[in-house]
């Protein structure tokens, strides 16, 4: 299975590299055939794909070799600050159960390469960690990964972590099962015939330290309009994305385009048409997401913003910009300010 789909940013990434380099491997090691360059790594914001990531955890375990627990070490590395948006969304939830539930329905603005899913229990709440789609190379050190991450958000969530009543994993008992027994918060069974954790009604449901409802709903927009302006397009749609993020600011012509991608104008508006998309949406898609970052991160001004996505005056930016957001540039800029207003206070009373 490839996750070239899953996108995702460098943060993970480079808390491995961190961390192999504590053990003695060299970053250009852990880097090797990935794609992915310093700069990129030293970023945070910095986008690459799930396989990108594999094969730099397959540098890592090939390189360090067999090393008890090493999956857990790189888990516990996570805290949910590694995590933006998605992290402060879970630290404002009103309950445990709240969390895992959002968790679950964001799961793909974490970290993971498991998927998670939630199943009622009558009042207790059972999550699997499905590790069905995982290369079979990497399986136990994925879901030992996954799993030590979201222990340790557990653990910054509420205090003792986990309300667990039950736990099992599908891989061997390892010589270090004891260090599941502190993470679970009960012995766990391994050889099993799904990774799951029974979380307790009982706790489930008591507001967590943090809690901030408007936070939590504010945060949970967030997450969603993240997890839209990270979706990937495939097939020829992503092909032609992506020659137009390089250029935003002399956006070329789909005849340019269809020449780059050697097919004739034609075909490729015809394919577009097949992928229920058009040259002109990429345009707008690609224009939309560029004006938002700069909007967002950035002090430029609207003439500035304009000239980086190949307008000649702000008039018709502006224009575009309505059309896409139904606000001003300025308006939406304002929005993304008032946000951030509410959520610095919140992020500075962590208790970690």
């Amino acid at each position: 299975m490839s996750f070239a789909d899953v996108r995702r940013t460098t943060v993970s990434a480079a808390l491995l590299t961190r961390l192999a380099g504590e053990r003695g491997l060299a970053r250009e090691h852990c880097l090797r055939g990935t794609g992915i360059n310093a700069e990129q790594l030293a970023d945070p914001q910095a986008i690459i794909d799930g396989d990108q990531e594999l094969q730099l955890i397959r540098n890592v375990l090939g390189a360090l070799g067999p090393t008890p627990g090493l999956g857990l070490d790189a888990g516990l590395r996570y805290q949910l600050s590694s995590y933006g948006l998605w992290g402060y969304a879970l630290l404002s939830s009103r309950s445990f159960r709240d969390a895992t539930h959002l968790a679950v329905r964001y799961l793909d603005l974490s970290h993971a390469f498991g998927r998670f899913r939630a199943e009622a229990r009558g009042r207790d709440l059972l999550i699997v960690l499905d590790d069905s789609g995982l290369p079979e190379d990497l399986r136990q050190f994925l879901i030992e990964r996954d799993f030590a991450a979201w222990a340790n958000a557990a653990r910054e969530l509420r205090p003792g972590g986990f309300p667990a009543r039950h736990a099992q994993f599908r891989f061997a008992r390892p010589e270090y099962a004891s260090r599941f027994d502190r993470l679970c918060g009960v012995r766990p069974s391994f050889g099993a015939a799904r990774n799951e954790l029974l979380l307790d009604a009982a706790t489930l449901d008591t507001p967590l330290p943090m809690a901030n409802p408007a936070m939590a709903r504010l945060c949970e927009e967030q997450c969603r309009q993240l997890l839209a302006k990270r979706r990937v397009r495939g097939g020829i749609a992503g092909e032609v994305r992506d020659l137009l993020l390089r250029t935003p600011a002399t956006m070329p012509s789909m005849e340019a385009v269809a020449e780059q991608l050697h097919m004739a104008s034609r075909s490729l508006r015809r394919r577009l048409i097949d992928e229920d998309s058009s040259f002109r949406a990429l345009v707008d898609e690609v224009r939309q997401a560029i004006a938002e970052e700069l909007l967002t991160s950035g002090r430029m001004k609207l003439n500035e913003v304009a000239a980086r996505l190949g307008y000649a005056e702000p008039a018709p930016f502006i224009t575009a910009f309505r059309r896409w957001r139904g606000m001003s540039p300025t308006q939406y800029r304002q929005m993304r300010r008032d946000d951030a207003a509410i959520l610095m206070p919140t992020m500075s009373r962590r208790p970690y």
